[in-house]
């Protein structure tokens, strides 16, 4: 693939997610940034903005195998990965697949199951693999979760633990539309187009997993100046050094940044990395690392003013 097909095929995805999710173009963009990458989302809203829609939507869109996963209290870790199972006309013990053999994974409210069932997607996000009985399966090297959670209703839930935040590439924050978003809404509604049922009868595929694979190979080519690398460990030092900071991003921050903004630039169609590529991936890959202090907490402070402090205190490069 070249540079000008990936920029046409990313403008085709845009279009296609905007038919049935309104604003928020900046979350359209680290969406798909993200599954170009072969990362994981974390997707945090309160109900009805819109996250499965567009979960969904962006499977149709890529042409991609779908499942989805309501996380709930009583869920076991064999329900997502599958488990063994005998097979009473053979007298054979058979793998039973669960719904993580996919490509795209909803993992609907994942902060409402216990620990145990939360870490059987640990291996999976990392390797991409799943071991059941002893035996090592591959998943597809497409395999994306996105998992989503409510940020207001805490009751009944479990915090993911950080070894599994840190997996996520991106955590994107969905917003109330504006007023023109809604009256837009409305409007569809008002005329009988149900989203939902445009997301499912009339998105039809722009990409495969194959192009998608093509352009992660596209993005390794991408050139990033010493400078801008040098830019990308300044943000990253200036986590771990903030005052209000207890917890600043890990090394693996430290590279889903600089793979991120080297797709940004891809989907621009530039083989280079620019300053303003790091400053908007920035915050969705560096919100969900930091841990603050009690302080910071009780001044009401949040991980997103931090990473813009962090910004506005490290010299851009020229």
């Amino acid at each position: 693939m070249e540079l000008a097909k990936v920029r046409e095929q990313t403008e085709q995805l845009r279009q296609g997610l905007r038919r049935v999710f309104y604003g928020q173009p900046e979350i359209l963009d680290l969406l798909l940034a993200t599954v170009y990458c072969g990362g994981h989302v974390l997707l945090e809203g309160v109900p009805g903005l819109g996250k499965t829609l567009l979960a969904k939507s962006l499977s149709r869109l890529l042409g991609a195998d779908f499942q989805r996963v309501q996380f709930t209290p009583d869920l076991m870790p064999s329900d997502i990965l599958g488990t063994e199972m005998i097979n009473l006309q053979t007298q054979q013990f058979e793998i039973r697949k669960g719904p993580v053999f996919t490509t795209i994974l909803l993992a609907d409210e994942i902060n409402r199951t216990p620990p145990k069932t939360q870490a059987a997607l640990l291996e999976v996000m990392e390797e991409r693999t799943v071991s059941i009985a002893g035996e090592t399966h591959q998943l597809s090297p497409v395999f994306t979760v996105l998992a989503t959670q409510n940020p207001v209703e805490l009751e009944g839930t479990y915090p993911l633990p950080e070894a599994q935040v840190d997996r996520f590439m991106t955590k994107l924050t969905l917003t109330y539309p504006s007023l023109e978003d809604d009256l837009e809404i409305l409007e569809s509604y008002n005329q009988g187009v149900d989203l939902h049922r445009r997301a499912a009868d009339e998105l039809k595929p722009v990409t495969s997993p194959e192009e998608i694979l093509e352009c992660r190979r596209l993005a390794r080519t991408v050139l990033v100046e010493p400078n801008v690398i040098k830019y990308i460990a300044e943000i990253i030092r200036g986590t771990r050094r903030h005052p209000q900071v207890q917890l600043g991003s890990s090394p693996r921050g430290a590279i889903h940044l600089l793979l991120l903004s080297k797709v940004l630039a891809v989907m621009d169609g530039r083989d280079f990395v620019t300053p303003d590529d790091i400053k908007l991936a920035a915050p969705a890959v560096l919100r969900h690392r930091l841990l603050l202090t009690p302080e910071a907490q009780v001044g009401a402070r949040t991980a997103d003013q931090i990473v813009r402090d962090v910004l506005n205190s490290t010299e851009v490069p020229r």
